[in-house]
């Protein structure tokens, strides 16, 4: 690991702490908007296929986010193990856990994937999805799950860049890769010169492709260029020593990440018990959170890598300052979003779906849980500040009683006493008290006075 300051990097140590974080909050947004705009544009090409094809993709929404919410979960582990070592100036240590992260990502993601390839029918079956969307569902998932073991490149290697302060390089891969995705899909998706048309198949193709191409240069960046990790396998007892600092953080985090997508797939079902095109018009909705709370989510990649490398150093008036800073600009940022979709809601549903029924649901869900998205906001905040102060059971419990305890058991009372409606209402009301056990513990657990005696690593 150099010490040679890259010009993509921001001293997380020093610099002022508003400053330092709009800094690497502002590339990642950059990213994000490129990847997940183009991600809604492989939704919007899939939706022109009908509405069985779009129940389809929605209903492999909860599996495929399973996989990358493990991803993201090792990424944690990555990024938490990583910046405290550089915080405490072991970059030696550092390097061999980029390494091992990497190893292990490609071992467990490629794992879990095998085992959903094997399984997809019965999975899907369990979901709710009748006999006739199984066949399309099988056309996306296998080449999806095919291509799923080079997403680690992209993730961990933006886990690792971030970890050291650079937030510039992620940002590029991110929209890259998005870019090529929504280049891909039409021509594979409707077909283009000597290309046949292969339908969602074809959207998966599209994924994997952009997954390959990511892969193959954050390595470069990461192994040869910035020389964050070795070129070479490390050895065993190295990578023992790193993969279980990684997975001390990474197994609770990627647990936690786990839990969204089976809520997700709980209130798919419910939202299956309305018919195909509440399916298709929640999966939609799923999709434009995505785009809505991109923010919130740039944050949550960026803040535990400044709390962490803070943390490794000491600097815990930092690490409260970030955290206070970071929660007060999404409240506000996530009222002026709702304002703006509350506008363009009619625009946005005609634009997914030309179906009546589908177009009204979408239109429903926009005016209801945005409305939440701030609060939602404060929850992934905390959640990623426990984890980057090697508190990982912490963040875990509270992302269980946020999905288990709050909101999916207020979404399906909601959906029993007032139907699709209040299945919306319960959901909003599900993130309205998680947020206010989310702050409260926060203000408990990390008052300046007691962090010193209260934070363990």
């Amino acid at each position: 690991m150099t010490n040679k300051k890259n010009n993509n990097q921001i001293d997380l140590l020093v610099d002022p702490v508003g400053q330092t974080l709009k800094q690497m909050t502002i590339p990642m947004i950059y990213g994000m908007i490129l990847l997940m705009t183009f991600n809604l544009v492989d939704t919007f090409f899939v939706g022109l296929l009908g509405t069985q094809p779009l129940a389809a993709i929605s209903f492999t929404f909860p599996i495929t986010f399973t996989v990358i919410s493990l991803t993201i979960g090792l990424g944690i582990g990555t990024s938490a193990v990583i910046a405290r070592s550089l915080g405490k100036g072991d970059n030696k240590f550092a390097k061999c856990s980029g390494t091992s992260a990497l190893i292990l990502g490609a071992f467990v993601v490629g794992l879990l994937s095998f085992t959903g390839y094997l399984y997809t029918e019965e999975i899907f079956t369990l979901l709710g999805a009748n006999k006739d969307l199984l066949p399309i569902i099988r056309d996306y998932t296998d080449y999806w799950f095919l291509g799923s073991v080079f997403l680690i490149g992209p993730m961990l290697g933006n886990s690792i860049l971030r970890a050291s302060g650079d937030t510039k390089t992620p940002s590029i891969v991110m929209g890259v890769g998005g870019i090529i995705n929504a280049i891909l899909d039409p021509i594979f998706i409707f077909g283009f010169g000597p290309i046949e048309a292969m339908g969602i198949k074809g959207a998966a193709i599209a994924t994997l492709v952009s997954w390959l191409v990511g892969t193959a240069y954050i390595l470069y960046v990461v192994g040869y260029k910035r020389q964050l990790i070795h070129t070479s396998l490390v050895f065993i007892k190295t990578f023992a020593q790193s993969s279980k600092a990684i997975l001390h953080i990474g197994l609770p985090a990627a647990g936690a990440n786990m839990l969204t997508p089976i809520a997700a797939a709980i209130l798919t079902a419910i939202a299956a018990t309305y018919g195909e095109s509440a399916v298709a018009a929640f999966g939609v909705g799923s999709r434009i959170e995505s785009i809505a709370c991109l923010v919130v989510l740039a944050m949550s990649m960026t803040l535990p890598p400044f709390i962490s490398q803070n943390f490794g150093a000491g600097n815990m008036d930092r690490v409260e300052e970030g955290y206070k800073t970071s929660v007060k600009f999404v409240i506000i940022w996530q009222v002026i979003i709702y304002a703006l979709l509350v506008l363009i809601a009619p625009w946005i549903a005609e634009a997914f779906s030309k179906e009546e029924s589908v177009a009204e649901i979408i239109t429903l869900f926009i005016y209801i849980l945005p409305l939440g998205y701030g609060l939602q906001g404060i929850i992934i905040l905390t959640n990623s500040s426990f984890n980057a102060l090697h508190k990982p059971m912490v963040a875990l419990w509270l992302s269980i009683v946020r999905l288990f305890v709050c909101y999916v058991p207020l979404a399906y009372l909601g959906s029993e006493l007032y139907g699709i409606e209040g299945f919306f209402v319960g959901g909003l009301l599900g993130n309205v008290v998680m947020a206010l056990i989310s702050y409260r513990l926060f203000a408990k657990q990390f008052d300046l006075n007691e962090l010193d005696t209260k934070v363990v690593s």
